[in-house]
Parts: C-alpha cells; structure tokens; sequence
C-alpha cells in the first residue's frame, strides 16, 4: 500500500577487472546494420562525465540508540564487483541463499562504523572490529550498553555474531557457532539487555543432499476440481524437484539457543525449519513459526504449511497458535487473503499478549459480509478463550500499540483505496473511535504516521504525550507547492491538531525521529537544491534557535552543483492535472541556446480518483541528486531530463483503470511532451522515452501505440501479460475475466508497430514477479523478426536491480550510446519519417 525511493547513490572506484578488461573503441551502432550477437570485448565504459557519477560518495546510514542521544553510522562501500556478485548463489522456495555463508545472497555490506553524541561531539571510533569489516545487521541492546551486529565471513564461510562495549567501545566475537542468517537477522535482543536469542547453524546435522544427476523419476504436480478461481501469481526462484526440496530445507534447518553476554550458550528446543522468533516483552516466551511439508512448486515457503506456536526459554511447547495448511491460491483480487490466523505478533506493551487476525469472509473480497476481519488478543498462559480487539469491515492493516489505555489501529480496502484509523482502549470496554476516514490516495489529506519510541525493553510503542490523549505524527506535508514535511501534535479525545514543526523554504527538511518524551527536540534531515541533506538537531521548545548540525556531508557531484531543477504542472487533454520534474544542464538558456534533446523517465501508478491522480509529488526544494540509476545522469552529457512524470492511469467508481491505459497513457506523454517545447527546453523530434521494470512497460506500450518518441530505453521489463495471467501490478482480475484488456496492454502483441528503436535491458537472473528475463528475449525476437530495430543486453548474474560496477558501467554505457545514435544525432530524414 505504501511505498518508498531510495535516493542515495553509491560510492565507487574502478575496479581492476574492469580497467583489465579489452575496451573496443569502435562505434557501437551502425543505423543500417542488422542485429548482431555480441560485440568485441565484454564490458564497456562510459564516457567520463558518466563514470565520475558512478564513482560519487555515498554518505553513511544513522541508526539512533534507544535513548536518543547516541548515533550509529554505518558506512556502505562501493559496488561490488561482478566477481563478487558472482559468488555460489542457491535458488530456492522464493528465496536466493549463498551456500558457502548460510546467509541471504546479494546483501550489501557495511563496512565502516562508527558512533558520534546526538547533541555534538567528536566520532568515537570501535577498536577490535573484524578486518574486513563485512557487517549485514546491527542491533542496539534495549539499555544501550551493547550493540550485537552480523558478522559475514566469506573466508570462513560463516556469519558470526559480534558485540561492542559501548562504554568502552570495544568490540568482540561473542560466540564460535556460526549463525544461520538465510532468513532474517538470526538474532535479536532479549529485553532484559543480558543476552540474544539466536538462530545457529545446527551441529550434527546431516551432510548437504548430493544430487547424482541421475533423476529418480519424474516431477509430478496434480490438481484436482476446487470448483473456485483461484490467483496463481507468478513467482521466480521456486522449487523443481525433490532434490531441491531437499537441499532447501538443509539450508534452513536452524538451531534456536540464548546466548548470554559471556558467551554461554543454551540450545531452545531441537532444530527445525524455523522462519521466525521472537521473545515476548517480558523474555519468557518465545513466538515460533515453523514451515512444514509438503513443500510447493507453485509458491515460495512464505505460502508453505506453517506451526505457529508458543515456546517456554526451556523449548518445550506452551501453546499451538495455528497449524496452517499450503497455499497456493487466493481468492480473486487484491483484498483477498488467506483464511485462518495471520499477521501474529505480541502487544508490544503488554508483558505477554498475542494479538492476530482472522479473515470472516473465507478471505474473499467477493462475498458480501458486514464484518471482513475480526482482530484477537490472547495473553499469557493461554489458556482462556482469546478477546475480540475489533472488528472490521475491511482488511487489517496493523496496530501501533502505546498502552491499555490507547493503541491505533489500521483498516483498508484496496479495491476503493479507502483507509480508516481507530483508536482503541486495549485493555478496557471503551468503543473504538475513528481517527481518520479517507482514501490513502489523497496525499494533500494524509495527516502522518505515528510516532513510535521504544521503551526500556526495546519494543516500539506510541509515543504519547503527557495529558495520555495525544500522540505526534510526521507526514510529507504533501501540497500544491510540493511536499513540506511537518511534526504534528494530534489530540485524539477533540480531534484538534498543533503543528510543532513545518518545513519551509528554500529547505526541504524533513523529522527523522523524536529525540525525547515530550517532543522538545527534534533530529531533521535537512537539504536544498544545491546542498545534499545533512542531519541537524533542532530545539521545538526554543522555535528561534538556529539547528545544529550533526553532519556535514559534501556535494557527492559538485561538478554538476549548478543542474536546474523546476517542479513542472502541466494538464492532460481531459482536464487531468499532471506534473513531473524538469532538469536542466547547468548554465543552459532556453532563448540563448534553443531546445535540447530529452530523456523522459516515468512509472505509471493506478487511481481511483482524477483528483489523487492530480495531486503534486516531490518537492521543488530537494537537492538535485545526480545518480547513476536514474534519468538525471544524462544531464551529464547535454540533455534536459524529465524525471518522474505523472502517468496516472484513473479509473473512477466501477470504471477500471487498465480499461483505458493506452489511451491515457499516450495522452500524458503527449501532454508531457508538449510541455516540455512549449517550454522551448526540448526538440519534439529528439525526446526519448525510459523507464524500469513497469517504467520498461510502459515505454514499449508508448512505442507501440505512438510516435511521439524518437527511441526508447527499456530495463527490466514485462510485455505480454498472458505470462502473468493471475493479475500484476494494480491489476486484480485474471486474464480470463479481462481477456481483452491484458491483450491491449501487451506492447508484445503490437510489436509490428514499434517504429522506433528500442534499447531493452535485463537481469539475465531477474527474480522480481512476473518479469522474468524470457519477456525482454521475446520482445526483442518479435520485434527483430517484424524488421524492427531494437537491441538485447542480458546482464550476467544480476537480478531485477542491478548491483555489479562493471554492469552499471555497462548499462550507462549502452544507454549513452542509444541516445547518442537515436536521439541526440537523429538524422532529420528518420525524424521526417
């Protein structure tokens, strides 16, 4: 339902494999040439101006202690390279493992960290850190007087699990049993602050099931008639066979254990596929869930048969939450779920609570029922009929727990996008009260999330002021003038709001976190166009004091310091208002200079409502981040760029939107462009259209169905959804139920239009749903077959994003040279065509 971007780019240095690498220099395209297989020499580079982007800083992630006044800041290196990336790789039940360390694959590593005073102060550096540094999970103990983090030896082939003193800043390998990280963290802190629980790699275990390669028959999969139309999603990395199965649950077999402080370790019950523990508040139970046979080849071990049970610290077993079976289909659309017991978890302000969900429509959004959900709570021994929380007319979405007198909980509804807000008194008879009733599309309307602040056993809670009726939110501040992130004091007894903090120009400073009870102080992350965000402390009791800053980070591109940047409004041809971030290079005229040749970069998003569709996104004020991922490194090399344009795709009441995605998808391009020359920044004739992974859709969609670009760069993409037939994206009926509407939006199915040229890029390894690396090979055999020009570029090893330096390199440079040839130097007689 949410979603969030990251912005940071990576820092860099060149790698030896690559320089060592033979460059070919020789012109990549010849306009008259038939498609080729390869080219002389495998990764190429980019001109300069490209690689100095790649080779930025990237400033370290902060991650705050319990008590607000110590920060951690973990620094992440440069990309790796495709060695690196090319390490032993499992796929399996929906998941990739690395074999040699026991741990999730394709991880990035911190590799630096150190600690710093919120309130000021020099860097307090760790001594007897492990060399090299390779840390994948840091956790603050609940007192702030250790912090545990992952260790991942790849020599060793091992994660090990170390601890920092931080009074004394030391750190020390705590205990010699390597942890079994393949999913999750493999340790969290006991609330007591005196130990972890911990999952190990299991010893004794049996050796890793070899596969002679000689199959002991065939791989059998049986269906019977369920009499229901069921949503069979598509999914990568998925088990083929019984030697898979087995290899699988050798991988996550895991030993549960508390490990004290000296290093003492004692085992919790026996080993088992155990996908999740958690302690209770008060360290006395412990929440498993277990996955059990029969496995899957339809789904990953998210759907498998699971026990969720309740545990004592000796492992024997005190309660049976649920014994759920597989499953591999749901009702259609997308508020349909599972039956039975999901989203299990303790109260977090209770000493021992389990509080859960129950669908009371067979998890059907099709039946008509006045109660969809009924939330329940049971608290420890267990033993008595479990309490009704809520019940609800929608799907649960969570609960922000703060005490027995106040928690706020979540309900929504996909198919209208409505969202509700309640206030509920847990542990008393009082009804609930509704917060807030709106539609989650309305930005301009979103009054924030809920401040959480853990307490003294580390669980998060709402941070509720000092009258126990009022609680803080941090929204985006959403508005016609852009985003303008605010703190908010909400008292939920009269409704009535105080705004304590609002982000004013020229910053764009949004609340990172509270730093006290009572909301006097406040951690910022402040930026301008021209200034990279740093982080400051600011005094709300004491509004005229200056904020103090706690970084310094500089300009990771101060060669493209001077880029212009302009929030853009402009309307589609129904009256939809559109906008979308126009840059342009730094010291450009538009009178002196004449138009450029553009990139247009955009994902198109689904709505229910023409007025969601119109609201601004972004901010005028962010700073101009010139990264590699995006359209914006082009700027580099004299293009204007247009970033993040609107693309809504609105189908109002019973309307659906995708009925109608190619023509208002076309129509916002055209809009788009016509902005853009009306603006005299861009040449109609040299506009290039790109996007990834529903970007790339979109761009052969748009390439299809018009002419209004003059190339496409597409990354990463799906093109005939008869390959997703169970829905995608926003999309919820199945391809028999909108037969039609998935055959019109197939950009596969009018390859015989594409006029274009078409530069399509993908993860030779994608393992995003549904677009698997077969859709860009077969775009591109359509499109080569029907005389079409378009050029193929499967990247060696890499999944849906890319993640190897030579790839990214590679991947600019294809892309510099597609716009180069296409765009930039279109002949004026191909434009005429």
């Amino acid at each position: 339902m949410f979603r969030t971007t990251a912005r940071r780019r990576l820092s860099l240095v060149v790698s030896a494999t690559l320089l060592a690498a033979g460059l070919c220099s020789a012109p990549l395209f010849a306009q008259t040439a038939p498609a080729v297989t390869s080219e002389a020499g495998g990764y190429r580079l980019p001109p300069e101006a490209l690689r100095a982007i790649v080779d930025a800083p990237r400033p370290p992630r902060l991650l705050l202690s319990p008590q607000r006044d110590l920060a951690a800041f973990l620094q992440t290196p440069a990309l790796p390279s495709i060695a690196e990336v090319s390490q032993p790789e499992l796929k399996l039940g929906g998941i990739r493992i690395n074999p040699r360390t026991w741990s999730a694959s394709r991880a990035s590593y911190v590799t630096d960290v150190w600690l710093k005073p919120v309130d000021g102060g020099a860097e307090q550096r760790i001594a007897g850190l492990p060399e090299p540094l390779s840390l994948a999970s840091l956790l603050w103990s609940p007192d702030q007087r250790h912090i545990a983090f992952s260790q991942v030896d790849a020599r060793a082939g091992e994660v090990q699990l170390w601890v920092v003193d931080v009074a004394t800043r030391q750190a020390r390998r705590l205990l010699a049993q390597p942890l079994n990280a393949v999913i999750g963290n493999g340790f969290e802190w006991a609330p007591d602050s005196q130990g972890l629980l911990v999952r190990l790699r299991a010893e004794g275990q049996a050796a890793l099931p070899q596969d002679d390669g000689v199959p002991a028959g065939p791989n059998v999969q049986e269906t019977g008639a369920g009499g229901t139309v069921q949503q069979l999603r598509t999914y990568q990395d998925l088990l083929r066979s019984e030697q898979d199965a087995r290899v699988f649950a050798h991988y996550m077999t895991s030993q549960l254990a508390r490990v004290a402080l000296d290093g003492t370790v004692v085992p919790v019950g026996t080993p088992g596929l155990t996908t999740s523990a958690t302690l209770s508040p008060d360290g006395r139970h412990i929440l498993r869930q277990q996955i059990d046979r029969p496995f899957s080849y339809q789904v990953p071990y998210s759907r498998f048969p699971r026990r969720i049970e309740v545990i004592g610290l000796d492992g024997k077993l005190q309660h049976t939450v649920a014994t759920l079976p597989l499953v591999e289909g749901l009702p259609v659309g997308n508020d349909a779920v599972p039956t039975g017991v999901r989203s299990v978890s303790w109260r977090s302000d209770a000493p021992a609570t389990l509080a859960w969900v129950e669908a009371q429509d067979g998890g059907d959004p099709a039946r008509e029922v006045a109660v969809r959900d009924i939330v329940y709570t049971q608290a420890a021994p267990f033993r008595g009929k479990p309490d009704v929380l809520a019940e609800l007319s929608m799907r649960y979405a969570g609960t922000q727990w703060g005490s027995g007198e106040l928690a706020l909980l979540t309900e929504y509804w996909w198919k209208t996008r409505q969202i509700r807000e309640w206030r509920l008194q847990p542990d008393g008879s009082a009804a609930p009260v509704k917060v807030r009733d709106g539609s989650y599309e309305d930005r301009y309307a979103d009054p924030g999330m809920a401040v959480m602040m853990p307490d003294a056993t580390g669980n998060s809670r709402l941070l509720i002021a000092a009258d126990g009726n009022s609680i803080y939110r941090i929204g985006d501040g959403a508005s016609e003038e852009g985003d303008r992130p605010f703190l908010d004091r909400q008292n939920l007894a009269d409704g009535s709001t105080t705004r304590l903090f609002h982000s004013q120009a020229p910053y764009y400073e949004s609340p990172s976190a509270v730093l006290d009870a009572e909301a006097t102080r406040l951690l910022t992350s402040r930026e301008t166009q021209t200034e990279p965000a740093n982080i400051y402390v600011r005094r709300l009791d004491t509004p005229d004091a200056d904020p103090v800053a706690l970084t310094a980070f500089e300009h990771p591109t101060p060669q493209l310091r001077d880029v212009q940047k302009e929030l853009v409004r402009f309307k589609r041809k129904d009256g939809v208002d559109l906008s979308g971030t126009l840059y342009l290079p730094a010291g450009y005229d538009a009178r002196r200079d004449g138009p450029l040749p553009m990139l247009m970069w955009a994902y198109p998003g689904e709505f229910k409502s023409a007025d969601a569709a119109s609201q601004v996104t972004d901010s005028p004020h962010r700073f101009n981040a010139i990264g590699y991922w995006g359209p914006q490194a082009y700027l580099a090399m004299g293009y204007a760029v247009f970033a993040d344009v609107s693309m809504p795709i609105i189908g109002e009441g019973t309307a659906e939107p995708n009925d109608t995605y190619i023509e208002q998808l076309v129509a916002s391009a055209e809009a788009a462009i016509d902005e853009a020359v009306r603006r005299g920044v861009a040449d109609r004739r040299r506009v290039a259209i790109g996007g990834h992974s529903y970007g790339a859709f979109m761009t052969g969609n748009l390439l299809a169905h018009s002419r209004l670009f003059a190339a496409g760069i597409a990354r990463s993409g799906a093109y005939n959804r008869t390959l997703t037939p169970f829905g995608f994206q926003a999309e919820e009926r199945n391809y028999w139920q909108a037969e039609d509407t998935y055959l019109k939006m197939s950009p596969f199915n009018y390859a015989q239009n594409i006029k274009d040229p078409i530069l399509l890029i993908h993860g030779e390894e994608d393992n995003n749903s549904g677009t698997f690396p077969m859709q860009s090979e077969r775009m591109f055999a359509a499109i080569k077959g029907l005389g079409g020009n378009a050029r193929l570029v499967m990247l060696p090893k890499e999944s849906h994003g890319y993640r190897a330096r030579e790839s990214i390199l590679h991947m600019l440079y294809e892309t510099n040279a597609w716009l180069e040839t296409y765009v930039k130097n279109r002949p004026a007689e191909d434009a005429a065509r």
